[in-house]
């Protein structure tokens, strides 16, 4: 009984911080498009060859 209490509280610390941990990493994927975005119009803009660095 008292490890099945720990388990669910265990699942609900998880799912209550893996929204948030979620959430953040979203508000990171849409900052490095938006920055390769700008990067990707910038260097087309210079007229160089290549846009990206590797």
């Amino acid at each position: 009984m008292m490890t099945a209490l720990i388990v669910l509280v265990l699942i609900l610390l998880l799912f209550g911080g893996g929204g948030f941990f979620v959430q953040a990493l979203w508000y990171v994927l849409v900052a490095a498009i938006i920055l390769w975005l700008i990067g990707f119009f910038i260097r087309s803009a210079e007229g160089g060859g290549r846009w990206y660095r590797w």
